[in-house]
């Protein structure tokens, strides 16, 4: 008569193989959501510590001494969860850097050994405030250059993004019936630069003198044309369509630096200082916006490929791991620059963030940059 396992035993068994299952899984797709929600946690807990935590990063001694007083404890403690996200992602960075096939270790670390990399995660999160002011202040240092390597991924990811859909909407087999969809997205993209640049003038130029907001509306404006110009330049022939996108995210980008500081040419900003729903709103609006976006640029590696494959095997992996780890490492400086407004020394108010004169002039020549780094792109189009 054969022995039949009992209950007890097919349960034990059923949780020995869950546990396994969830320390190994190679379920890739399902893990860079998993790192995009930790991403996300540790983006509100450096809030929490900057908004609600002076008075518990007073009592530590050693961060009394901290460059400007009060008002850089919220900085600081900023950095320091920004030093341990950093490395927690420089070590995953390290660690599955050129895994391209599944069922490597490295893949397995990946996409499973959940329990241990939480604890990880926990630990880095932890040890960054027992570490020197100074050491901290360095990093806050790094952290600007860092923040610019995310910002310029994220600018090619974007223009990559743009380029793809204007050839999906210009498909070579029906490219006459999609030339009407073509010209009215093309229009409305258009029409929206132009009225966003109307509302900036209104909102953002109350009188004459405000020659420095005249200028950034204006050179906008000025890029957009340029913009137009090269795209429908008979040597590379692009179209409307991509310039039209790459204007909208100009105009945006524009008016993400013109409402950033506070003046008497910015009335906005005046009324957005205050405590209400609506700033909180758009707090939380930003910091989802933050975290969505260094996820879509994790996952979006392909651009960044210099040679094509004609075709992808079954078991390579999906994406690239280690670049999805250091666009969230970058990305973790990023927050921090934002956080604290790009200078640990500026006082932020609650529930305000990318806010001062360093976050106007960085978010300015980021714009300047995209128009560059744009025109090259379709350069160097044109001659592949």
């Amino acid at each position: 008569m054969e022995n039949t396992p009992s209950s007890n035993e097919r349960r034990t068994e059923e949780n020995s193989s869950w546990c396994s299952q969830f320390r190994n899984a190679p379920n890739p797709l399902m893990a860079r959501y998993v790192y995009g929600f930790m991403f996300l946690i540790t983006n509100l807990l450096a809030w929490a510590v900057r908004d609600y935590g002076r008075s518990a990063l007073t009592e530590m001694e050693r961060m009394k001494q901290c460059q400007g007083g009060q008002d850089c404890l919220g900085a600081e403690g900023v950095l320091r969860v920004s030093l341990g996200c950093f490395t927690f992602y420089l070590i995953m960075f390290l660690s599955t850097a050129g895994t391209s096939k599944l069922h490597e270790p490295r893949e397995l670390w990946h996409s499973g050994w959940w329990s241990a990399k939480i604890l990880l995660w926990v630990a880095l999160t932890l040890i960054p405030f027992l570490l020197p002011t100074a050491f901290v202040q360095l990093y806050g240092e790094i952290a600007h250059f860092g923040a610019g390597v995310f910002l310029l991924i994220q600018l090619v990811s974007i223009i990559s993004f743009i380029t793809w859909l204007n050839d999906c909407c210009q498909p070579e087999k029906d490219a006459d019936r999609c030339h009407i969809h073509v010209m009215l997205l093309a229009t409305v993209a258009y029409v929206i630069c132009i009225v966003g640049i109307i509302l900036m003038y209104i909102w953002y130029v109350p009188e004459p003198s405000c020659l420095l907001n005249i200028f950034f509306i204006t050179w906008t404006l000025v890029l957009l044309q340029l913009m137009t110009s090269v795209s429908l330049h008979p040597k590379v022939n692009a179209g409307i369509l991509t310039p039209g996108l790459m204007g909208l995210y100009v105009v945006f980008s524009c008016w993400c630096a013109i409402r950033r500081h506070e003046d008497r040419c910015n009335k906005k900003a005046e009324v957005t200082a205050k405590e209400d729903w609506l700033t909180i709103i758009s707090f939380v609006i930003a910091v989802l916006t933050i975290a969505i976006a260094t996820f879509s640029t994790g996952i979006d590696s392909k651009c960044f490929q210099f040679t094509k494959k004609n075709k992808e095997a079954e078991d390579e992996v999906p994406y690239g791991y280690g670049f999805f780890h250091f666009v969230f490492a970058t990305g973790a400086m990023y927050f921090a620059m934002l956080l604290i407004g790009w200078n640990p020394h500026h006082a932020m108010r609650k529930w305000t963030i990318d806010v001062g004169w360093t976050s106007t002039w960085v978010r300015i020549v980021n714009e300047w940059l995209a128009v560059c780094v744009y025109s090259k792109y379709l350069a160097k189009a044109k001659s592949t």
